[in-house]
């Protein structure tokens, strides 16, 4: 996109942190944005400060998990502001821990949420940007723990690892329409995320919380990171420039490049094994990564 001036930005988990962060950043270009958001409080208050910028701005309570929710929050954006362009799938929680403990409450919350969410905001928004034929674009938040999986995270990586594989596939579906997708993978970011349960919805049940006074490793990682308002500038960049992958932290590339690295080990194994000696193989040597 390269004019934002009047156009609209519907960003889910935005009263705080990220979501609260593109906000700022795309209202300062000239954007109506359309804030929604699990919290009814946060959200008020995430509106004045808005507002107190000058930037028109509207909110909608969404619970992301919930598909009828995003679809009448997306009727609720268009009843505000006419048409969407930009559509920000940032709404997050966070869920962990040693293998056989977790319950299927913790998977189906993390799911519901990072994964489907996406899926829900992606399907209510599409047709509303293909219907005014202005082209638009998708942010879709995942994490560093789309690309890396630290052990005890699984949950949480599964779903951020699923947002990467969806948006790179829907970027190439949608590239002739004039429709991008990026994907965001902040490392760590001065957030709430650990506090995320408390937006835990009731279907899922309620969470087992250790007691302890002293923050965990992680905890310390997230409070000592980076502000949420230069992730929301990279993702402004990011859009202006149509990039797919959105980093942060670009000192966290030689994790990624260990993966990498993992995974080539990998293919040599392969090119070795007895059990694949003489087989014919009739795989593609290029697969696009654009539907062309």
């Amino acid at each position: 996109m390269e004019n934002f001036q009047g156009k609209t930005a519907f960003i889910t988990g935005g009263a705080s942190g990220i979501g609260f962060a593109m906000a700022k950043a795309f209202g300062a270009a000239g954007m109506n944005v359309m804030l929604a958001d699990i919290e009814r409080e946060p959200l008020d208050t995430a509106l004045d400060e808005l507002r107190k910028r000058q930037i028109r701005a509207e909110g909608v309570h969404c619970d992301v998990a919930d598909r009828a929710s995003v679809e009448e929050a997306a009727r609720a954006t268009i009843a505000a502001f006419g048409k969407v362009h930009v559509v920000c799938n940032n709404a997050g929680v966070g869920a962990g821990g040693p293998v056989g403990t977790l319950k299927p409450g913790d998977w189906d919350w993390t799911v519901g949420v990072n994964l489907m969410g996406v899926v829900y905001g992606t399907e209510a928004f599409l047709p509303l940007i293909r219907s005014h034929g202005e082209g638009g674009h998708f942010v879709n938040t995942a994490s560093m723990a789309g690309m890396i999986s630290p052990p005890g995270m699984e949950p949480y990586c599964a779903t951020k690892f699923a947002v990467v594989a969806m948006s790179e596939g829907w970027a190439g579906q949608l590239a002739a329409e004039n429709i991008g997708v990026s994907v965001l993978c902040p490392g760590f970011v001065k957030t709430r995320i650990f506090e995320s349960s408390r937006t835990r919805q009731e279907k899922y049940g309620k969470p087992e919380v250790a007691a302890s006074d002293a923050p965990s490793v992680g905890q310390q990682l997230v409070q000592a990171g980076i502000d949420p308002d230069v992730v929301g500038a990279c993702v402004f960049e990011a859009v202006r420039d149509n990039d797919l992958y959105i980093f942060t932290h670009p000192d966290m590339r030689p994790a990624v490049e260990q993966r990498f690295e993992r995974i080539m080990q990998g293919f040599d194994k392969a090119s070795h094994r007895a059990a694949l000696a003489g087989v014919d193989m009739k795989s593609p040597q290029v697969i696009s990564m654009l539907n062309k």
